[in-house]
């Protein structure tokens, strides 16, 4: 997870690169927008650590035991993760 300085620092620049972009109008207080990319960021972060949680559940599963970090274990965490999300998308 990242810290809450990590979350803001990154949501300062999206906005400040959503305020460059010249085909975006802002009609909103800026703190608002700020408020709303850290709250979509958070809401991100959070569905990527309870993905993380199911694919590392079900590696664990596994009746042969893989150990975390060999090829195979990343091979088959890439591929669960991948599975999970695409559960996940809205």
């Amino acid at each position: 997870m990242l810290s809450e300085d990590k979350v803001s620092h990154l949501s300062h620049l999206i906005l400040n690169e959503v305020k460059r972009n010249p085909a975006v109008q802002i009609r909103s207080d800026e703190e608002r927008v700020l408020k709303e990319i850290k709250r979509v960021l958070a809401a991100e972060l959070t569905q990527e650590e309870e993905i993380d949680r199911k694919v590392r559940a079900r590696l664990g599963s596994y009746s042969r035991g893989i150990v975390e970090g060999s090829g195979e274990w990343d091979v088959l965490y890439r591929k669960i993760f991948e599975e999970e999300t695409r559960k996940h998308v809205r």
